[in-house]
């Protein structure tokens, strides 16, 4: 169990102990930032949770059969309709979570990115909180804790998960992928979370030129500056990502220099102009030569 998800050991030990004691509560709130294992462990907890036979997590039972296969009628996974959980995804699990148990003599449900439900959502998957069925337990994962409901976070055990070490990350991705040891400041790109490190371990040239560009910043003309910027052109879904990464430069570099801390601010302008739907080229535009103009 848990065997291929690194990190969060403590929190692994927490749900298993609480399987093997029978101590499983009805309610749980999984929070920290996305790709650092949350849903995955979740999966684990419930197909633990979920097996027929003494020793638990047999992988030969029917309930971890009917698991592996994505078929067990006793777990249930519920994701975003669009851009957020609505109410009538809650009354379905309502409806749903009042039957009893087919294979197991338990049931999961698993709300995914559970911070997206609306309020009236919430409201309603409060009256179940309150009073489960003795035989149902629902996992809320989420992100953000402070998207939740007070009395939402009242009635669950709330598990806090940490952002991934580098070495961690650095350890699985030579393991998984065979990639050679990365420089600390490509590592800080994935912030800890193994799911960036999966989706961006291919674009580490392109990182470091956008390193190069902040490093120049202030020696060398405009022209050359945007050239070594065209992966915040042409990289339009991901731009988030990236300014979370010029941050993370410019914060180191503001212990050099106070006009890099300057930057940060015109980072986040820019964050907010594309959250208003401005112009995306001129966005990128706007914050290269503000940050330039900063440094010179």
């Amino acid at each position: 169990m848990f065997d291929n998800i690194i990190g969060n050991d403590s929190i692994k030990e927490i749900l298993r102990k609480a399987v093997m004691n029978q101590t499983v509560s009805n309610s749980y709130l999984f929070v920290g930032i996305e790709g650092i294992g949350k849903k995955l462990i979740a999966e684990e907890f419930a197909k633990m949770f979920l097996c027929t036979e003494i020793e638990k997590y047999c992988n030969h039972c029917k309930s971890c059969i009917e698991f592996n296969s994505k078929n067990n009628p006793d777990f249930s996974y519920i994701e975003p309709d669009g851009n957020s959980i609505k109410i009538e995804q809650i009354r379905l699990l309502q409806k749903k979570i009042q039957e009893k148990p087919i294979i197991s003599d338990k049931k999961v449900y698993i709300i995914n990115d559970a911070n997206l439900m609306t309020t009236e959502a919430q409201n309603c998957l409060l009256k179940t909180l309150e009073e489960p069925p003795e035989y149902a337990t629902i996992i809320l994962i989420g992100n953000n804790e402070n998207a939740f409901l007070p009395t939402i976070k009242s009635r669950c055990v709330i598990l806090h998960f940490k952002a991934l070490e580098n070495d961690e990350i650095q350890n699985y991705l030579t393991h998984k992928f065979n990639l050679d040891k990365l420089a600390p400041n490509v590592l800080d790109i994935f912030q800890g979370s193994i799911g960036k490190a999966i989706k961006l371990k291919d674009k580490q040239e392109e990182y470091q030129n956008i390193n190069k560009m902040i490093e120049v910043l202030g020696s060398k003309e405009l022209p050359e500056i945007v050239d070594l910027a065209e992966l915040l052109y042409k990289s339009k879904e991901e731009i988030l990502e990236i300014l979370e990464y010029i941050n993370v430069i410019l914060l180191k570099k503001s212990k050099e220099k106070y006009a890099y801390a300057n930057c940060i601010n015109i980072v986040e302008e820019t964050k907010k102009r594309l959250a208003r739907n401005a112009n995306y080229d001129m966005c990128i535009d706007y914050m290269i030569f503000s940050m330039w103009e900063e440094l010179n």
